[in-house]
């Protein structure tokens, strides 16, 4: 009759290591492997980050594009609608130049190539921006879509009618700021958001490695 011992306790240690060698196996092979499940997970956020980047242009587009045409059809060139009397007005103005009317009286042969070719470089350097930065929703990202949607709207009219429609008519009394679309808001709020990421990002990374007293 085997009595437990030295040569029991042995045996006994040898089943337990060859019934954790599995398990010891398997761990190891999800540790080697839970870098590729890290890297495809980071893919798919990327791939999903890009579609609401995506998202964001194309509403400012589609936005902008029916704005226009609604003023192009309702509303007749150089004529207002009063929205709210001595402020704001909705006008139907065709703008050859750039952004609020600048350039628009320039007689310059070369003035349409000249936006149509800043215009895309812009697309193209807010392009590898947003591709760089597409990995999250922040407001650099969103800045950047914003921008990409409205320069591709004013593109779209530089290229297919030669000038842009603007609508929209602030004013105080015979004080008008320039006609703009939306377009225009939507580049001036990506800007706007753009120049708060650089100037108030850094103040506020400072307040916060600052110690306590």
């Amino acid at each position: 009759m085997l009595r437990p011992g030295k040569g029991w306790n042995a045996r006994i240690l040898v089943r337990e290591r060859a019934f954790k060698n599995p398990r010891k196996k398997r761990e190891s092979n999800h540790r080697r492997l839970s870098p590729r499940r890290k890297h495809t997970g980071s893919k798919e956020v990327l791939a999903i980050m890009r579609k609401y980047h995506i998202l964001i242009a194309a509403s400012v587009v589609v936005l902008d594009r029916l704005t226009k045409w609604l003023v192009a059809h309702r509303i007749g060139v150089s004529d207002s609608v009063d929205v709210v009397p001595g402020l704001f007005r909705l006008t139907h103005v065709q703008n050859q130049g750039a952004a609020f009317g600048l350039f628009a009286d320039s007689p310059s042969e070369w003035k349409l190539a000249m936006l149509i070719l800043f215009s895309v470089a812009a697309l193209a350097v807010v392009s590898a921006l947003l591709w760089k930065n597409g990995g999250a929703m922040n407001a650099t990202a969103i800045a950047l879509s914003l921008v990409f949607g409205g320069a591709l709207g004013n593109l779209w009219d530089r290229i297919t009618s030669g000038k842009v429609v603007d609508f929209l008519d602030f004013y105080v009394g015979s004080h008008h700021w320039p006609a703009f679309n939306i377009a225009d808001s939507a580049i001036v709020v990506g800007a706007l958001l753009l120049l708060s990421e650089i100037f108030l990002a850094p103040q506020e990374e400072k307040v916060a490695t600052q110690p306590e007293p």
